[in-house]
């Protein structure tokens, strides 16, 4: 996204003008709808009232709302942290505030997959209800005038049209939904829920969890255990998932399990008989484990396909065409 400076407020203090400024259509719709019902739930899913109560708090000091909202995240998430310890890899003096790369590198290195949510406010609500507090960025003044500040939602009440954060030195801060919905527009809707791995977000974007996975598995601060968990969570949910599958089948390979490796690029290519890589790759599993023959099938197989990686499947080909000749 494009905000790159990320400088939070010291206190709440939200332009009052701003509240005419930007119209809230996710929080118009949301609201319209319960008053329309006379109580009912706005959606299937959402009740009318959540509050995490368990969910720590940190009071922040000026411009480290970044460092007390992760840790608020990390410890609902059972990560014993304190925002002291967090400083130095988030906190950027020179900018007084955080890099949102720098949060979710941060989670990982704890353990925890940063999964960015889509921009959807009931989306965002139905996290909250599944027990899971929100890290997410406000501008609480204007796009031209941005005063960026972190907070994570715990709670909310639809029959009053308020949400519950903590953030600065209030535990339990209580906005509108028109008003937070503004805010968060204005920070482009960036809000963040950890997962620790073998969990899954409540949404069903299959892409968005294989991405915020595949970050999880380039930091590798838990290991390949805990990132096979979080692949086999992934699979469990999406079973016809070529890119879980896949990755979760060049994990064993990378392991040196070539039994599983090769029974997971064979289930790839039943369910994509034309992915290229999946040929590929299983001919170079089954190429390892001496089964030229084989090898050569899926190797050819691949070369027919062709694609981006065409010259990487001819080299595969040509391995396994001279160990044949040998």
């Amino acid at each position: 996204m494009a905000i790159n400076i990320l400088r939070c407020v010291g206190g709440i203090v939200v332009l009052l003008w701003l509240s005419g400024c930007v119209s809230a259509p996710q929080s118009d719709a949301l609201l319209t709808h319960f008053s329309q019902e006379t109580g009912a739930n706005p959606s299937v899913t959402l009740a009318a009232r959540v509050q995490l109560e368990q969910v720590p708090f940190f009071p922040q000091e000026d411009f480290q709302c970044g460092p007390a909202a992760l840790a608020t995240v990390l410890q609902a998430s059972k990560v014993d942290i304190l925002p002291d310890a967090l400083v130095s890899q988030v906190y950027v003096p020179s900018r007084q505030g955080s890099l949102q790369v720098e949060m979710l590198a941060a989670a990982r290195r704890y353990g925890r997959i940063s999964q960015i949510l889509a921009p959807d406010l009931e989306g965002l609500l139905e996290q909250v209800q599944a027990g899971k507090p929100v890290l997410v960025m406000q501008n609480l003044g204007l796009s031209w005038y941005p005063q960026w500040h972190y907070a994570v939602v715990v709670g909310f009440d639809l029959p009053r049209g308020e949400i519950v954060l903590r953030s600065g030195l209030v535990r339990d801060y209580r906005i509108s939904l028109t008003l937070f919905e503004r805010t968060w527009q204005r920070a482009e809707h960036w809000a963040v829920v950890l997962l620790a791995p073998g969990e899954l977000p409540t949404d069903e974007r299959e892409h968005a969890y294989f991405q915020s996975v595949s970050a999880f598995a380039a930091a590798a601060s838990e290991g390949s255990d805990a990132i096979q968990l979080a692949y086999d969570a992934g699979l469990a949910r999406w079973p016809g998932s070529i890119n879980l599958g896949m990755a979760r089948a060049n994990l064993f390979y990378t392991q040196g399990d070539l039994n599983s490796a090769i029974s997971g690029y064979e289930e790839i290519i039943r369910l994509a008989p034309d992915y290229a890589a999946g040929h590929n790759n299983l001919a170079q599993s089954l190429f390892d484990m001496n089964r030229l023959d084989e090898a050569k099938q899926h190797a050819q197989t691949a070369v027919n396909i062709g694609g981006s990686f065409s010259e990487d499947y001819r080299k595969t080909l040509d391995s396994i065409n001279s160990a044949l000749q040998r």
